[in-house]
């Protein structure tokens, strides 16, 4: 009390310096009581001092504590609600929620003033998409009884937020949601908003805790909804109304689950549905799938709705992709044309443009109802007269690299590009090159262009961001660009390059003749080369006399030609060139014997010239001898191991070694696989145009990355395929085996890299159909990826132009997943998605008249039942003896 006393007569009295220790210290209750009493013009020079002291704070990030002491002296001192909210809707300022918002209200009634909703409104209008939840609590409390409410889209998202996170009272039960909504005053303004917002019913699908996380009330905001309607305490016109007008104006399928749960929940009656019926049938046209199959249900129900409009709705559902729904109109079809016999060769016209569905068994339904309600002919699937290949336009040679930057402000650009974003796949050869170019002539110009640039990359690029990473190259980029033109870099930065020069270029006491380019087992030899390219660059930037880069691809793939090697030697003249740099150069070049272009490298009479003639007399780098093996998830650690079982139990890597009597000196051809738990990271982009004339190498080392796209779930990792795909040389079973893993990949994003990828190399002609079909069969046989996942995409590369080729990858497939099926006698037993892979086996072989023995299929089809996995296999092998 004497404290508050003194404080209360020394802020009186001019002071300020404790209420800035109160602030900073986080003691809102302090500093509400020391304002207490204090005379208006008082507060206004505080404030005043208030305002200036926050801004010179500008750095200050205002956590729970500190910011709700901030809130509660800005709404003591402040004289308008436009000066307090420029204060309080800083990102940097957090709140504490209620308890802010009562030290607020407590403040402002000890003052008199009236404008705190006009702070809410205004605090309401500049919530944004980070704002915490505990801001909008603030926001909310500070609404009088009987106040609108903000209407704006991200208060009505942190309404449906704090509907799921409710502040709960220690020890306390919790609260049903349909008993709070019942007191929520917000509840009557911003339910239509519910029904309007984009993207907003993916968070009303939360889940509620009843007593811990293992006992939970699924989709409870809908089910509260229609609990209130069925009270009287909601209208249930509007909901209806709502959901239905929410599903017609569509959103993601995610989102829309939210409303078509709701319509579940509220169990509209036939009259309902059939004041809406018009509504019902544009969504059974139109709606995605889920949606489509509701109003479909709803539809079905009503027992005089208009034939001719279900005629029209039909033509557009019998043409959609997906089966339940198509097969579902089909039968309501059927039971129409029964009821209505004199319409039933009209109905039958209908029925019959099913008979084109790309489904095998959807045509035959649809021709077997056509004929039997009447119509004599029905379009059957084209015969095959003779077999046919693939329709794939050849890729033809890759184009050439783009052309050096000889530009001061190109280079600019160019690095704008590069620091303007997370993304780790934007090229850095050509960056690379010019400031090697560039700075060697015009240092102080490129120094001067690219200061702005620094100032404006992309958060993820500082130095500092990344330091868990081994493999992150953010840190050395960027030092690299800021060294770039200074007069002479400082000793410091120059020791720090030649101290990361020597620790790659460490031997190893074992084996004194090889090279490591890391040191590091974390770090694949091929990004660790590109890494000491960097710093090795980052050491002799600004040396006068370099033209470039001498391992500057020629080739977009990252394929450099020999002769143009050779030209770039002999332009150093007696410059050496960077051991690094001419590393590259050599693994770029293409693999083979040139005694002619030796000869010229070595009368260069250099040590380049002699390196590269070395190099083109051994015939470069060979391939690697490969082999799958079995990588199992470590060991379960003691105590509660969270992790071990989000862990594959076993994954396939592919292992390289050298040929017999091959110096691997950089390691690049041993590649030991990695641990399952291994984590990967974002530069696999880069690595493929380090060795542009081995796929399989960098497929190898790449595994782990594309695999965890499966079998953790993790994205991005196959956006390397499509790039391996363009190189040349043989890809072999680390290609292959990264191929099968990529169409079980858990994202579609993933799948469609995997499908560029496979299209590519069909096109080239440099695809083993054969051997993806082996290594993906096998996978799925050990459920080690989900066989529902690759329908989708090998259907998109047969309907692309590869049906021959999707047809061989799946004839080499299906034996060991139907060996593993006829070991587990019961058709449930079977891998989800069996009968679709068998449906586009029969359409492709039908597509290409390609008859292939497929082992286990007889023995499949043999079996009794009339199941749909048992009936594909029958179709399949009738496709196959009798085609």
């Amino acid at each position: 009390m004497k404290t508050t006393v003194r404080r209360r007569s020394e802020l009186a009295a001019g002071g300020t310096s404790d209420l800035f220790d109160l602030i900073t210290a986080g003691s809102a209750g302090p500093v509400a009581d020391a304002l207490a009493e204090l005379p208006e013009d008082r507060r206004r020079a505080l404030g005043a001092e208030l305002t200036a002291w926050f801004r010179a704070e500008r750095t200050t990030w205002w956590n729970v504590g500190t910011g709700t002491a901030l809130a509660v002296a800005v709404v003591g001192c402040l004289p308008t609600a436009a000066q307090a909210a420029a204060i309080l809707t800083r990102r940097s300022v957090t709140v504490d929620g209620t308890r802010a918002a009562t030290l607020v209200t407590r403040v402002a009634a000890d003052r008199g003033i009236t404008w705190l909703p006009d702070l809410a409104q205004r605090m309401a209008a500049k919530l944004h998409r980070e704002t915490w939840i505990q801001q909008w609590r603030f926001v909310a409390a500070l609404l009088p009884p009987g106040t609108e409410p903000p209407a704006g889209d991200r208060f009505v998202e942190l309404w449906v937020q704090s509907l799921w996170q409710p502040e709960r009272q220690r020890h306390a039960a919790p609260v049903p949601l349909a008993d709070r909504l019942r007191v929520d005053p917000l509840l009557p303004v911003l339910l239509p908003r519910l029904f309007e917002i984009d993207g907003l019913g993916v968070p009303m699908m939360f889940d509620e805790v009843v007593t811990d996380w293992e006992s939970r009330h699924r989709h409870p905001l809908p089910t509260a909804l229609a609990q209130l309607a069925t009270e009287g305490l909601l209208d249930r016109a509007t909901l209806i109304d709502g959901a239905v007008g929410r599903l017609l104006r569509g959103d993601k399928p995610t989102a829309l689950r939210a409303f078509t749960t709701l319509l579940d929940q509220l169990q509209p009656t036939t009259d309902e549905v059939a004041a809406r019926s018009t509504d019902y049938l544009r969504l059974l046209a139109d709606a995605p799938a889920a949606v489509a199959t509701m109003a479909q249900k709803a539809l079905r129900a009503l027992p005089d709705l208009e034939l001719e409009a279900v005629l029209d709705a039909a033509r557009e559902v019998l043409v959609r992709p997906d089966k339940a729904l198509v097969r579902s109109q089909l039968a309501w079809l059927d039971r129409l044309a029964r009821q209505h016999r004199d319409r039933a060769t009209q109905i039958a016209e209908v029925i019959a443009l099913g008979c084109e569905h790309p489904a095998v068994d959807l045509r035959e339904r649809a021709t077997t109802l056509a004929g039997r309600h009447g119509l004599a002919r029905a379009a059957t699937a084209p015969a095959v007269s003779a077999p046919r290949g693939d329709d794939l336009p050849h890729p033809g040679p890759p184009p050439a690299a783009p052309a050096p930057i000889t530009d001061v402000d190109e280079l600019a650009e160019e690095v704008a590009v590069l620091f303007g974003t997370e993304d780790r796949s934007q090229p850095l050869d050509r960056v690379l090159d010019g400031l090697v170019r560039l700075t060697s002539t015009d240092g102080a110009r490129v120094h001067a262009a690219l200061a702005p640039v620094l100032t404006r990359r992309h958060w993820s690029w500082a130095g500092g961001e990344h330091r868990w990473d081994p493999g992150c190259l953010c840190g050395l980029v960027s030092e690299v660009v800021e060294a770039a033109g200074e007069a002479r870099p400082a000793p410091a930065a120059r020791s720090r390059w030649a101290a990361l020069l020597a620790a790659v270029r460490r031997t190893d006491r074992s084996t004194s003749h090889r090279e490591l380019v890391s040191t590091d087992p974390r770090v694949p030899a091929p990004h660790a080369l590109l890494r000491a390219r960097i710093a090795e660059i980052g050491r002799y930037l600004g040396d006068p006399g370099r033209p470039g880069l001498l391992a500057a691809p020629t080739s977009a793939t990252g394929a450099l030609d020999p002769l143009v090697l050779l030209e770039r030697l002999a332009a150093l003249g007696d410059h050496a060139p960077w051991h690094w740099d001419l590393t590259q150069a050599l693994l770029r070049l293409p693999p083979g014997v040139d005694e002619t272009l030796a000869g010229r490298a070595e009368a260069l009479g250099t040590p380049g010239g002699d390196r590269l003639a070395a190099w083109l007399r051994t015939g470069g780098l060979p391939q690697p001898v490969m082999r799958v093996t079995t990588q199992h998830r470590r060991a379960r650690r003691r105590g509660y191991d969270w992790q071990y079982d989000q862990l594959p139990a076993r994954r396939f890597l592919v292992e390289l070694r050298p040929p017999a009597g091959y110096d691997d000196r950089y390691g690049m051809l041993t590649v030991d696989p990695a641990p399952v738990n291994a984590e990967t990271f974002g530069w696999t982009g880069h690595w493929p145009s380090l060795l542009p004339h081995h796929p399989g190498v960098i497929a190898a080392y790449a595994l782990p990355g594309v695999a965890a796209t499966a079998d953790l779930d993790q994205r991005d990792g196959t956006a390397v395929l499509p790039l391996l795909a363009e190189c040349a040389g043989p890809g072999g079973v680390a290609v292959e085996l990264a191929l099968a893993y990529g169409f079980g990949a858990r994202h579609g994003a993933d799948r469609i890299a995997t499908l560029d990828a496979l299209l590519g190399l069909a096109a080239g002609g440099r695809l083993d159909a054969t051997g993806v079909g082996t290594r993906f069969g096998e996978l799925v046989a050990g459920q080690v990826v989900k066989l529902t996942r690759a329908v989708e995409p090998l259907r998109d590369a047969a309907a692309a132009g590869a049906p021959l080729t999707v047809w061989r990858l799946l004839a080499a497939a299906l034996p060991a997943i139907l060996a593993a099926t006829a070991t587990t006698p019961a058709v449930a037993a079977a891998p989800r998605g069996l009968p679709d892979l068998l449906t586009l086996a029969t359409e492709t072989a039908t597509a290409t008249g390609v008859r292939i023995e497929v082992p286990g299929l007889a023995e499949l089809a043999g079996r009794g039942g009339t199941s749909r996995l048992v009936s594909e296999a029958r179709r399949l092998h009738r496709t196959l003896t009798t085609g």
